[in-house]
């Protein structure tokens, strides 16, 4: 996995995006900082890179996922994603980034349009 030469928290963003539209648990962990916490908000929050890794790796087995920026912003090390799929669900993220890697993470999405929809 080549390390990321643009540290800044839309670039890790942006690298994120790719990895997680490859189905890439290894490479999307290793976006995120050991003791990294990713909170979704309608589960509880998933703490340290190998429970993350773990969490998108059973996630991208369950189901084939692909995440399509609208608008990506950026604000100090935090970056904003707002997001659609291509069934048209959509959602956003708030991702706070530190020495290039992904300290924090909080997603917003209706859980109920996931199970709806498929």
């Amino acid at each position: 996995m080549t390390e990321l030469t643009d540290k800044r928290p839309a670039a890790v963003v942006r690298a994120w995006i790719e990895r997680f539209n490859a189905a890439d648990p290894d490479g999307i962990a290793a976006l995120y900082h050991v003791d990294a916490i990713n909170h979704q908000v309608v589960f509880d929050p998933v703490r340290g890179r190998t429970a993350i890794r773990e969490m998108f790796a059973r996630e991208f087995a369950a189901a084939t996922m692909v995440c399509i920026p609208d608008v990506l912003h950026e604000a100090g090390d935090v970056a904003i994603l707002e997001w659609r799929d291509p069934e048209g669900r959509r959602g956003c993220g708030f991702f706070t980034v530190r020495d290039g890697l992904i300290a924090f993470q909080r997603g917003y999405w209706d859980r109920q349009s996931f199970q709806l929809k498929g």
